[in-house]
């Protein structure tokens, strides 16, 4: 099986749970360490999927990388090889396919939920979190269009495009691949995040966050399992 090509934009925003996931099913993955300067593959057939991690930049960046990863989206899109985004990752998907990245009306930071959509592709993507709420974990100042052909499926109160599907791909605006210690890095940096935004209740102190860890991360692990179990699906055995 051709290996997960995984592609990191920042040392800290690794794959996280989702790398996790792709070892306990018997799946090869490949680093490309964009933040250590290494290229964009030019051929998405050299491998079974495409995953985009999170970043601190914008889509809207003038980064070389940008509209070189886009175009690798495009052409995997074409040849039906799964793609997978996650925040940047998912606006990349989205700008890729004529979406429109823009500032959010608000930042959000920390844990909170989603509500999934109860229509059949929801229903395909969220088995029994559809029509339900669920946990995801955020952190974002932006956020993307759903692009022509593709489907929502989730949503919350601050941000109403927070994960879609086209096909076997999905870009989501949230992060479900977090781990404690991913969780605690980004900490490290959040009086610079949430600057101008601690008085949003979209915003979570890291001591709320942490009070919370317990109890939701056992709760996104059921949503992450059950997306990343269909997208696997889409992959060439």
């Amino acid at each position: 099986m051709k290996p997960v090509a995984i592609f990191r934009h920042s040392p800290t925003e690794g794959p996280g749970y989702f790398a996790i996931f792709l070892e306990q099913q018997g799946i090869p993955w490949q680093l490309i360490a964009i933040d250590e300067g290494e290229s964009v593959p030019g051929n998405a057939q050299d491998y079974s999927g495409l995953c985009f991690m999170g970043g601190p930049m914008s889509v809207n960046d003038p980064l070389p990388w940008i509209d070189q990863s886009c175009a690798l989206i495009r052409s995997a899109v074409a040849a039906g090889i799964p793609v997978i985004g996650h925040c940047l990752g998912g606006q990349l998907m989205s700008k890729a396919l004529g979406g429109e990245i823009t500032r959010n009306p608000v930042k959000e930071i920390g844990w909170g939920d989603a509500y999934g959509e109860s229509h059949a592709t929801g229903k395909h993507w969220l088995g029994d979190l559809a029509g339900r709420s669920g946990s995801v974990f955020q952190w974002h100042g932006e956020t993307f269009s759903i692009p022509a052909g593709a489907t929502r499926l989730f949503s919350n109160h601050h941000c109403a495009n927070q994960m879609f599907a086209l096909g076997p791909h999905l870009a989501m605006q949230c992060h479900v691949e977090m781990t404690p210690e991913m969780i605690t890095a980004w900490n490290e940096e959040w009086a610079g995040e949430a600057q101008g935004a601690t008085d949003q209740i979209s915003v979570q102190t890291p001591e709320a966050m942490a009070g919370e860890l317990a109890v939701r991360l056992p709760q996104m692990r059921q949503l992450s399992d059950r997306l990343y179990s269909v997208w696997v699906g889409g992959l060439a055995r």
